[in-house]
C-alpha cells in the first residue's frame, strides 16, 4: 500500500502550486491526484482556443445549477476545469488580484493578520513573472507568466475610448496603484501561449523523484480514523476502490468538489448527512454554505464592418500562432475591460467589473449567433446573496446540487446593482467611439429604458462569470469550516486549499487569488511563513 507525506486532491490552480512547493523537499513524498486527463489538448495552450473549449466534455465538469428562482427558474451552466491546471487551463486568463480592502477583510474574518493585504502581497509577487518588469507591486522571479496581450482587436481600443468618453479613467494596470478605469487586461501567458497553473508550477518539476502525479484519479472520500485524516479512497468504476495513505490530506478540488468530498466523507451538516445515510464524523454545518459567485449580464451589438472575431479564419489564425505565437490565436478573447464603483457601492471599492469581447457571445459562446458583433460583460463583484451546495445522494458519481441563489438577498440590492451595470454597458456602447462599428442591438433585442425592463432582461439572460467561492469558509468563529491555517475544524491532518476557503469574493477574477492562497498555504504547511 502506498504511503505519502502529502496527498493533494485536485491538480487545479491551487493543487499545482502545492505540488511544486511541497515537493521541493526531496525527503517528502507528494502525490497529486487529478480526476481529469493530462493537459495535452493543443486548444488549451493556444489562448484563443478557449472558444472551442466551452463544450469540451473531457476537460470540463459541466455543472448545472438547480433552477434559480430569481432567474426565471433557469438552470445555469457552470463550467469548471477537469484537467491538469483545472480552471486555469480553460479560463480567459485575466490576471486580477483584487484590492487591498478585500484581503484586510479576510484578515478580520479569519482573525489572522497574515491574510491582510500587506502580508499576502509578497505571496502574489512570489508567483508572478511579469513581462513589464519588477516593481513594488509586481514580481519577475515567479513561475507564473503574466504579460500584455500580443494581439488585440481594434474594437477593444474602441471600448477603452468609449469608456473615457463616458467619464471613466484609462487604466493600463488593474493590479497597480488603483483598480478603477478601463484598459487592456494583462493575462496569464508567456510568449503568446497560455500559462496555466500546470504549465507554470507543475511542468517544471514533474521529474522530481518524490512527486507522483496521477490523472483520471477520482477520489470518493477522505479516510478519517480517530479524528485524523489518514488518506483517501480512489474510485474505480462503480464498485472498485483503492486506499492511499498519507500523513496529511489536502483538498484542492475547488469550490464545488472540495465541499462535496467533505460531505461524502462524513464531514458536514450532520442532519443533511444523515438524510443520505452518511455516518457523521464531524458536524460542520457550513460545509457547502456561503456559496458566492459573480453574476454577469451581457450587452451585444452588431458590427456591420465585420471587424470582430465571429467568422475568423481559424486555420490561418492557428497557423500564424503556431509559427509566431501572435495574431488572433494569441488573444484571450476577453481583451479589454474595467472596474467601476456603482451608486450602490457599500464602501470605497469598485463593485462592477466589465469584460469586453470582440465577438457575439450568447450562452457562453455555445450558441453561435449569425453575423458579426461585440459583447460587453458586466458583473457585480460584491453580491449579498448567498447560496449553498447539497448532496443529491451518497453516491460520489452523482453531481452535487448547486443552489446559487442569485439575486436572492431580501433587500433586492443585488438586482439594483445589476440593473445599474447593464445601464452602464449601454451608456458605454452608445459613445461616439463605437459609431463607426455599431450595428443593430442584439441583446437586449431592442432599446429598453425602465428598471422593470432591465430587470426582466437580467432574469432572462444573466449567467455566471465563473467565480464560485466561499463554500469551505475560513473564519475565526466555530461555524467556519477551516481556521486561518486552512485546517478543517474537528479533523487533524486535513486542509482545504482553494477558492472555497475565501470568506468573501475578491474584487475581480479569482484565479490569481487562488494561486496566492496556495502559495500562502504551502508556507503554512511547511512552517516557513
Amino acid at each position: 500500500m502506498d504511503h505519502y507525506d502529502y496527498v493533494i486532491v485536485g491538480a487545479g490552480s491551487a493543487g499545482c502550486v502545492l505540488a511544486n512547493r511541497l515537493s521541493a523537499d526531496p525527503g517528502k513524498r507528494v502525490l497529486l491526484l487529478e480526476a481529469g486527463p493530462a493537459d495535452w489538448n493543443p486548444l488549451i495552450h493556444m489562448p484563443a482556443g478557449i472558444a472551442r473549449l466551452a463544450n469540451n466534455r473531457t476537460l470540463n465538469w459541466n455543472y448545472r445549477t438547480e433552477p434559480e428562482p430569481m432567474l426565471g427558474q433557469r438552470r445555469l451552466w457552470w463550467p469548471r476545469g477537469k484537467t491538469l491546471g483545472g480552471s486555469s487551463s480553460i479560463n480567459a486568463m485575466c490576471y486580477i488580484r483584487g484590492v487591498a480592502a478585500d484581503y484586510d477583510h479576510w484578515a478580520e474574518a479569519s482573525g489572522d493578520p497574515r491574510w491582510s493585504w500587506r502580508e499576502v502581497l509578497p505571496w502574489f509577487l512570489r508567483s508572478e513573472d511579469n513581462s513589464r518588469g519588477a516593481s513594488a507591486l509586481h514580481g519577475v522571479d515567479g513561475p507564473l507568466g503574466v504579460a500584455d496581450l500580443r494581439h488585440h482587436n481594434v474594437l477593444s481600443d474602441a471600448l477603452i475610448d468609449a469608456a473615457a468618453s463616458a467619464g471613466f479613467a484609462r487604466n493600463d494596470d488593474f493590479n497597480g496603484e488603483r483598480q478603477a478605469g478601463f484598459g487592456l487586461y494583462q493575462v496569464t501567458q508567456r510568449h503568446g501561449a497560455r500559462c496555466s497553473s500546470a504549465t507554470a508550477f507543475l511542468k517544471p518539476v514533474r521529474q522530481r523523484a518524490n512527486l507522483h502525479v496521477r490523472t483520471h484519479a477520482v477520489v470518493g472520500r477522505v479516510l478519517v480514523e480517530q479524528g485524523r485524516a489518514v488518506g483517501v479512497q480512489l474510485r474505480h468504476g462503480r464498485h472498485g476502490a483503492e486506499r492511499i495513505e498519507a500523513a496529511e490530506v489536502i483538498l484542492a478540488g475547488g469550490a464545488i468538489n472540495s465541499p462535496q468530498l467533505l460531505m461524502l466523507s462524513g464531514l458536514g451538516p450532520a442532519d443533511h448527512l444523515r438524510e443520505h445515510g452518511i455516518a457523521v464524523l464531524a458536524d460542520l454545518p457550513e460545509v457547502g454554505a456561503n456559496l458566492q459567485d459573480h453574476l454577469d449580464i451581457c450587452t451585444l451589438d452588431g458590427n456591420p464592418g465585420k471587424l470582430s472575431y465571429d467568422h475568423l479564419n481559424e486555420l490561418s489564425a492557428g497557423w500564424r500562432w503556431l509559427r509566431h505565437r501572435d495574431g488572433p490565436g494569441s488573444s484571450n478573447v476577453a481583451e479589454a475591460g474595467g472596474f467601476v464603483r456603482s451608486r450602490h457601492a457599500a464602501d470605497a471599492r469598485c463593485d462592477l467589473q466589465f469584460h469586453f469581447v470582440p465577438a457575439l457571445l450568447d450562452d457562453h459562446g455555445r450558441h453561435r449567433l449569425p453575423g458579426y458583433g461585440y459583447t460587453l460583460h458586466a458583473c457585480y463583484l460584491h453580491p449579498r446573496s448567498r447560496g449553498r451546495l447539497r448532496l443529491h445522494s451518497a453516491d460520489p458519481a452523482q453531481p452535487i446540487a448547486i443552489h446559487a441563489n442569485y439575486l436572492g438577498d431580501p433587500e433586492g440590492h443585488d438586482l439594483k446593482v445589476m440593473i445599474e451595470a447593464a445601464r452602464l454597458s449601454r451608456v458605454i456602447l452608445d459613445q461616439a467611439a463605437f459609431a463607426p462599428h455599431r450595428g443593430a442591438p442584439v441583446f437586449p433585442e431592442r432599446r429598453i429604458s425602465t428598471d422593470a425592463e432591465y430587470a426582466d432582461f437580467i432574469r432572462r439572460k444573466a449567467e455566471t462569470i465563473y467565480h464560485p467561492a466561499g463554500t469551505c469558509r475560513m473564519g475565526r468563529d466555530d461555524r467556519a469550516v477551516v481556521d486561518s491555517e486552512l485546517r478543517v475544524r474537528g479533523v487533524e491532518r486535513l486542509r482545504v486549499v482553494d477558492a472555497s476557503v475565501m470568506p468573501a469574493l475578491p474584487s475581480g477574477n479569482t484565479n490569481a487569488p487562488t494561486i496566492m492562497v496556495a502559495e500562502r498555504a504551502g508556507a503554512l504547511i511547511l512552517g516557513t511563513g
